[in-house]
């Protein structure tokens, strides 16, 4: 069973100077790491601006559109302790646009830092007194009031004056909340580099990292082949970052995230078939298998819900092709007037999955025992130990500002 897999198993030595701490100067300056049947199933090191050239042309590609938000927050109580809260999604309005687009008050789902600090009353924001703008921030007056917590998370209502909207306020008075494997404080490169060149959507506490690569340029190249290329947006939480601490994955609870997908991008699914889908990154690659299953429930019970996390492993629906399930989801929408199709998934992909959409992933490299290796492994079958054995080998950097990779998913026996 999939569910037994041991998360030793997913291990690798990664050493501290192989994290990359800093972007390179130019985005597509990046190594890219090719593992593809063109390539003989050998890694070969490339840069990333040659990416284009080993993409099959007139095939499909899908990328996440998701914007970071600069989600953290530093409040201070009437005895000067500091108070971080880490904004995760909101509360009241539930819907991200909405929730950006408020101009007094809003409640988020957030983690909150020294939180045995706060256990009630009003905070109100930290201004350092060399904050550019300071007076502009006391001019807002932004307060955070807590609400009630739930385990680790905690529900806060912000309020604040001068009729901006939550977004506004957030550029102003937040940071962009960069991983903690960085070991360093947010600093002014994030605010553009923490960010795809096409980020579009307001919402992710982190970026989709596979995408950090891509300039102008490289989108081009991918036009010039003939390749269609699709948005989704699944907005990354941070759950992103947590470790597996279990032994076994079946112990692990996945995260769940929201994500919204077009009808053009599930139409273009319906009429796939044999046309190669290149996914940009994990989260990419996760909404697009997650909707497949959500076709299956449209086939099943009439409409969808939300994906849970070993969903995939039922023998339940495996019989229905990729065009039925699109088209079960297409006719949904198409009863229900929607022009997009918005849900949740908790997907775990692991091996053991078989994959339903895509062919061709663009990825960074993962950290050790990570779900996110895991999906690697269930992509690539045994030999993402060649491939990460090739990059420490060849001076490959690791995670969100490292190096790149194009990979062919290993066909299912």
């Amino acid at each position: 069973m999939v569910q037994e897999i041991r998360i030793a198993d997913y291990d690798y030595p990664l050493p501290e100077a192989r994290i990359a701490r800093y972007p390179l100067a130019q985005r597509d300056d990046s190594k890219l790491l090719v593992y593809t049947n063109a390539s003989g199933r050998v890694p070969e090191n490339r840069k990333f601006r040659d990416l284009a050239a080993y993409l099959p042309e007139k095939s499909l590609m899908v990328f996440n559109n998701t914007k970071v938000v600069p989600a953290r927050l530093l409040f201070q109580k009437d005895t000067g302790a500091l108070i971080e809260i880490f904004c995760l999604e909101p509360a009241d309005p539930e819907d991200y646009e909405l929730c950006f687009a408020t101009t007094s008050s809003c409640s988020w789902k957030a983690i909150v830092g020294n939180a045995k600090r706060w256990k009630e009353g009003v905070l109100h924001l930290y201004i350092a007194e060399d904050h550019a703008d300071a007076p502009f921030l006391h001019e807002i007056d932004l307060t955070a009031e807590l609400i009630r917590r739930e385990g680790r998370a905690s529900w806060v209502r912000f309020a604040w004056k001068g009729g901006l909207s939550f977004s506004q306020v957030m550029d102003h008075a937040g940071r962009i909340p960069i991983p903690p494997y960085l070991r360093r404080d947010t600093e002014p490169i994030d605010l553009e580099r923490y960010q795809t060149w096409y980020a579009r959507r307001e919402g992710s506490v982190a970026a989709p990292t596979a995408g950090l690569h891509f300039t102008q340029r490289e989108l081009d190249d991918v036009d010039a082949k003939g390749i269609r290329r699709f948005n989704l947006c699944l907005h990354v939480g941070a759950g992103t970052f947590l470790p597996v601490k279990s032994e076994t994955i079946g112990d692990h609870a996945m995260h769940s995230e929201p994500f919204s997908v077009s009808r053009e991008l599930l139409q273009a699914l319906a009429d796939k078939e044999e046309t190669p889908l290149t996914a940009v990154g994990t989260t990419s690659t996760r909404c697009l298998e997650s909707l497949y299953f959500l076709g299956v429930q449209c086939i099943e019970k009439g409409k969808p819900g939300v994906v849970e996390q070993w969903e995939p492993y039922r023998a339940a629906g495996y019989s229905y092709s990729l065009r039925e399930s699109m088209q079960a989801l297409l006719a949904y929408m198409e009863a229900e007037k929607l022009a997009e199709l918005v849900s949740r998934t908790q997907i775990i992909i692991v091996p053991g999955y078989q994959f339903r959409v895509i062919d061709y992933l663009v990825t960074n490299f993962h950290q050790p025992k990570s779900t996110l290796l895991l999906l690697i492994g269930a992509f690539v079958g045994e030999e993402w130990h060649r491939i990460y054995d090739f990059a420490l080998a060849n001076d490959f950097r690791f995670l969100s500002y490292g190096d790149s990779s194009l990979l062919q998913r290993k066909m299912n026996k």
